[in-house]
C-alpha cells in the first residue's frame, strides 16, 4: 500500500487505476464535450480516474485506487480583521510564496494587461530575483504586449514581445494533445505557438493562474441557493457545448438524457461543499473543479521547457482565502490595494479589463466617460476590417479560418474513419454548421470534435 496526498489546487493531475471494466466512459465524455474539461475524477475510461484535490489517497499493491480521505475542506470562516490588515497579510504571504518558489533562480514571467501577473511582477521587484518577462498577442489582435512592456519598463525587467500567428496548431497538434493529456480542446493553448522560444529561456516559470478567481467574487451578488443551478450551467457549459453533448449522447444511445445527468453531477459536487455564503461556495466549487481539471492543464506546455511554479495554487493561499471576508475579496480590492501600496507607477498603467483606465481611474469606465474611447476603438476596427485586417479576438480564428487552416481541419476530422466513436455524419453536421450558420456558436463544438478525433486516432485506433 502507498499513499498519495494531493494539494488543495494541484498544479498537475495524478491518474490512477480503479477496479472497473476497461470501457469508454461515454457519459463523462459528453460532459467533457459540453464544458471543455472532465468533471470530478472522470477520464475517458471507466477504469482510470484522477485523484481529487485536497485528499490523502490509498493505492494498493496492484496499483488500484482503493480509498480517499479529505485533509482539506473549503470553508468560509472570515476573521475579524481590517481591510488594511488583510492587505498586509496578503503582501507578506505572497512575497513568502514567490520567494520560496523561485528561490534564487531567474524568474520567467508571462505578463499580461491584467492584475495577476502584474502583482507577481511587483512582488519580484521587491525580492531581488532576476526577471525575464514576455507577453504575446494575436496577429491582428489587441496588442496586449503594449501594457506588459510598460510594466516591465517601470520595474526594469528584460522584456520580449511575441506574436501568436495563424495556423500554428497544425504542425504541433499531436505534441500539444499529449502535453494536455487530451484533457481539453487545443485552440486555447496559445503558448504552444511560442514553445520554441520557451526552450531558449533558462529559469523558472512563475504563472499567475487562478488569482482572478481567488481574489474576486466569482458569483453575482444576487445569486442564491435557489438559482445557483442555472448560474453554474451558464458558467460551465461553453457556447454550443450542450448541442454537441446531446448529439453524442443520442449517437451513443446512452440511457436517459444528458442535461438531467449533468445537473445531477454538478449538484453532487456542490452539495459536498460545507459553506453557506454562496459566493465563497462558488469559488470553492470552481477551485475544486475547473482549476484542477482545466486551468492547470496548460502548465504542461511551460513545464516541457522549464520548471513551473504558480503562487496562487499554493496551499497557504487557499487557507488564507478561507479566512478573508467576501467584501474584501470582491472586485479585486486586495490586489488593487497591494499594487497601489507597493508600486504606484505600475498601478497607473492601463488595466486591460478596464481600458483605457488604470487602477486609480477604472471607476470611470462607464458612460459617458468611456464613450470617446469606445467610438475611436470601433472606428479603428471597422477601418482595419475594410483593409483586410480583421481584428482577431479568439484563438480559434487563427486556427480555423482561411483555406490552409480549413484543409488541415478537414484532414484531421475526415481523413480517417472514426466510426462508431465519431460518425462522419455527426462530424459533417457540426463542421457545416460552423461554415454556414454561426462560426462563434459552433467554434467550440468543432474544436472539441478535433480534440476527440486526435485522442481516438492516437490512443484507441
Amino acid at each position: 500500500m502507498k499513499q498519495i496526498k494531493t494539494s488543495v489546487i494541484p498544479t498537475n493531475q495524478t491518474y490512477v487505476k480503479v477496479r472497473a471494466p476497461h470501457e469508454l466512459d461515454k457519459k463523462a465524455i459528453c460532459i467533457f464535450a459540453a464544458t471543455s474539461y472532465f468533471l470530478g475524477t472522470d477520464t475517458y475510461w471507466k477504469d482510470e480516474k484522477v485523484l481529487p484535490p485536497g485528499t490523502i489517497n490509498t493505492i494498493d499493491d496492484k496499483g488500484n485506487w482503493v480509498d480517499s480521505q479529505p485533509w482539506f475542506k473549503w470553508h468560509y470562516s472570515p476573521r475579524d480583521i481590517s481591510f488594511d490588515q488583510a492587505v498586509n497579510e496578503f503582501t507578506e504571504l505572497f512575497h513568502t510564496i514567490c520567494k520560496e518558489q523561485a528561490s534564487n533562480d531567474t524568474v520567467l514571467l508571462p505578463l499580461s494587461g491584467g492584475l495577476d501577473s502584474r502583482t507577481q511582477a511587483v512582488a519580484y521587484s521587491k525580492l531581488g530575483n532576476p526577471v525575464l518577462s514576455y507577453s504575446y498577442s494575436f496577429h491582428n489582435g489587441y496588442k496586449e504586449g503594449i501594457i506588459a512592456k510598460k510594466i516591465a519598463e517601470v520595474l526594469g525587467y528584460k522584456y520580449n514581445d511575441m506574436t501568436i500567428r495563424e495556423g500554428y496548431l497544425w504542425d504541433k497538434v499531436d505534441q500539444l494533445a499529449k502535453l494536455l493529456n487530451y484533457g481539453t480542446e487545443f485552440t486555447h493553448a496559445r503558448q504552444m505557438a511560442v514553445i520554441e522560444e520557451f526552450r531558449k529561456m533558462d529559469g523558472v516559470f512563475t504563472l499567475g493562474h487562478w488569482g482572478d478567481v481567488l481574489f474576486d467574487s466569482p458569483a453575482p451578488k444576487d445569486l442564491t441557493e435557489e438559482n445557483v443551478e442555472e448560474w453554474l450551467l451558464k458558467k460551465i457549459i461553453v457556447k454550443g457545448g450542450q448541442e454537441l453533448a446531446e448529439a453524442l449522447w443520442k449517437e451513443w444511445e446512452i440511457e436517459g438524457e444528458f442535461m438531467p445527468y449533468l445537473k445531477q453531477r454538478i449538484k453532487e459536487v456542490w452539495d459536498t461543499i460545507p459553506i453557506e455564503n454562496v459566493s465563497a461556495k462558488a469559488r470553492a466549487y470552481l477551485s475544486s473543479t475547473r482549476a484542477v481539471r482545466w486551468t492547470n492543464l496548460g502548465f504542461a506546455i511551460f513545464e516541457a521547457t522549464n520548471p513551473v511554479q504558480a503562487p496562487y495554487y499554493d496551499d497557504r493561499m487557499a487557507a488564507f482565502i478561507c479566512g478573508i471576508n467576501e467584501e474584501y475579496l470582491a472586485d479585486r480590492k486586495i490586489q488593487i490595494a497591494y499594487l497601489k501600496n507597493e508600486s504606484p507607477e505600475v498601478a497607473k498603467i492601463i488595466w486591460q479589463a478596464q481600458k483605457p483606465y488604470n487602477l486609480y481611474t477604472f471607476q470611470k469606465n462607464k458612460s459617458p466617460y468611456n464613450l470617446p474611447y469606445q467610438i475611436v476603438d470601433k472606428v479603428k476596427r471597422v477601418i482595419n476590417g475594410k483593409l483586410g485586417k480583421p481584428f482577431i479576438q479568439r484563438n480559434w480564428e487563427l486556427q480555423f479560418l482561411g483555406m490552409e487552416n480549413d484543409e488541415k481541419l478537414q484532414e484531421h476530422l475526415f481523413g480517417e474513419n472514426l466510426h462508431p466513436f465519431l460518425p462522419k455524419e455527426l462530424l459533417a453536421r457540426f463542421y457545416n454548421n460552423f461554415k454556414t450558420k454561426n462560426m462563434v456558436e459552433y467554434s467550440h463544438p468543432l474544436s472539441m470534435l478535433l480534440a476527440l478525433a486526435v485522442w481516438y486516432k492516437n490512443e484507441v485506433k
